[in-house]
């Protein structure tokens, strides 16, 4: 039980931080050369892909019928 709700906490932790890196890229960084921007903006864009992918895990693990 505990460990369910830990994987979820932990999959919101990363997606919400990768969408906040998103935010800072794009909207707050304005000095930095583009390439640079592009990295950020695909490491925060992988991490949101990672969260929404486990996410997707858990959810299927949950519906999947149990065996007795």
């Amino acid at each position: 039980m505990w460990q369910r709700w830990g994987n979820w906490a932990a999959i919101a932790l990363v997606g919400g931080f990768g969408l906040v890196w998103v935010g800072v890229v794009i909207f707050a960084v304005e000095a930095t050369p583009t390439w640079v921007r592009l990295a950020q903006t695909a490491f925060g864009v992988m991490l949101t892909g990672w969260a929404g992918h486990k996410a997707v895990g858990l959810v299927r693990d949950a519906l999947r019928p149990r065996r007795a």
